[in-house]
């Protein structure tokens, strides 16, 4: 059986993953950056950047370094438990909250407070 449009014999048409990181239509920034650590990151790590290093990690609240300030929201998955990596990170937009992967001492809301002055807003996608 053959349908208009596609190929014959082609049965597979793929697949597509949904990406609830973006809640809304606010204009995301988006930028290259260097993430290390030693640490494998999710997409969604809430990440701020160790002073005069240019390297950003996951923003920890206890940390002493700058990275206790979240800057940023990982675009994508990492594997930095090698080395440095270059990655893309949004320092702008809408983002799902229950997407967020936090470092150890923040919770939504010590992260809502930092992110708002930087034009990252956070809301719950709907199910």
């Amino acid at each position: 059986m053959s349908y208009p449009g596609i190929a014959e014999g082609f049965i597979d048409q793929g697949s597509s993953v949904v990406d609830n990181l973006i809640a809304g239509e606010f204009p995301r920034v988006v930028m290259q950056i260097t993430v290390g650590g030693g640490v494998d990151y999710p997409a969604g790590a809430v990440i701020g950047e160790i002073d005069d290093e240019q390297l950003f990690v996951f923003s920890a609240a206890g940390a002493e370094d700058g990275s206790e300030i979240p800057e940023a929201v990982l675009a994508e998955p990492v594997d930095a438990t090698q080395s440095p990596v270059q990655a893309m990170a949004y320092f702008s937009g809408h983002f799902n909250s229950q997407a967020l992967t936090l470092g150890d001492g923040h919770t939504l809301e010590t992260v809502r407070r930092a992110f708002r002055i930087r034009s990252i807003f956070l809301s719950a996608n709907q199910a």
